[in-house]
């Protein structure tokens, strides 16, 4: 487990997914079609009024953070959600997937943005398919489950956007996801984690089933720029 994991956003921004972001030398956001992540430097107490300066009235945000925090001035906190995050015990091969995704493009976008609604697996905007690495299954020409990558923090890649939709649960086709984006990862010499929620008990069953495990729990706060502070 590493540091750079316990401020995941902010790491990312300043490591793997740079070019995916703006912001100042220790206050750092996502292009807004991106994703809704922003951060700053550990111990930063201007971080918020920072961001409040460096973004538009109205801005929507993600903060994550292992502790709890109070609604910060010029913020509005909309959602608090409970969350885990979970790294792959090193020293563990995963199986290779008996069913094979196929890589999804910028022509499935709408699609993916639909299931993504549907399922609820976070923000999932017009360009976060830009994280790359994005794979899915379809049935009848409808796309019926995906999943990719986020946070790339030094050398860990994040796995998320887990999703299928309800019509096809329990047809193995997350398991299969998840093996796929673990094998892929794995050969790129990095290191796997990801998010959940702590009450998705159907979730974080399958994570540990194949061979994930808890390193820290994650506060994720929904924020709203308020026009002043």
């Amino acid at each position: 487990m590493t540091d750079e994991l316990y401020n995941p956003a902010f790491n990312a921004l300043l490591t793997g997914d740079k070019h995916l972001g703006d912001g100042s030398e220790k206050v750092r956001y996502f292009d807004e079609e991106v994703s809704p992540f922003a951060g700053f430097e550990d111990g930063y107490t201007n971080g918020f009024e920072e961001l409040h300066q460096l973004l538009p009235a109205g801005r929507k945000i993600i903060y994550a953070i292992p502790e709890t925090i109070k609604e910060p001035p010029g913020w509005e906190v909309k959602i608090e959600i409970k969350g885990l995050q979970f790294v792959f015990k090193e020293g563990i091969k995963p199986d290779i997937p008996s069913i094979k995704p196929v890589a999804l493009t910028n022509n499935n976008i709408t699609e993916m943005m639909q299931l993504a609604a549907l399922t609820k697996p976070g923000p999932f905007g017009p360009r976060t398919i830009e994280f790359g690495h994005y794979h899915g299954f379809f049935e009848n020409g409808k796309l019926i489950a995906m999943t990719g990558q986020r946070m790339h923090v030094g050398n860990n890649t994040e796995i998320s956007a887990v999703c299928t939709h309800p019509d096809h649960l329990g047809k193995g086709l997350a398991s299969a996801l998840l093996l796929h984006q673990l094998n892929l990862i794995l050969s790129q010499g990095q290191q796997a984690f990801l998010h959940v929620r702590a009450d998705n008990s159907r979730a974080i069953a399958v994570y540990e089933r194949l061979g994930f495990q808890v390193s820290r729990p994650m506060n994720f706060y929904f924020m709203k720029r308020r026009d002043t502070i």
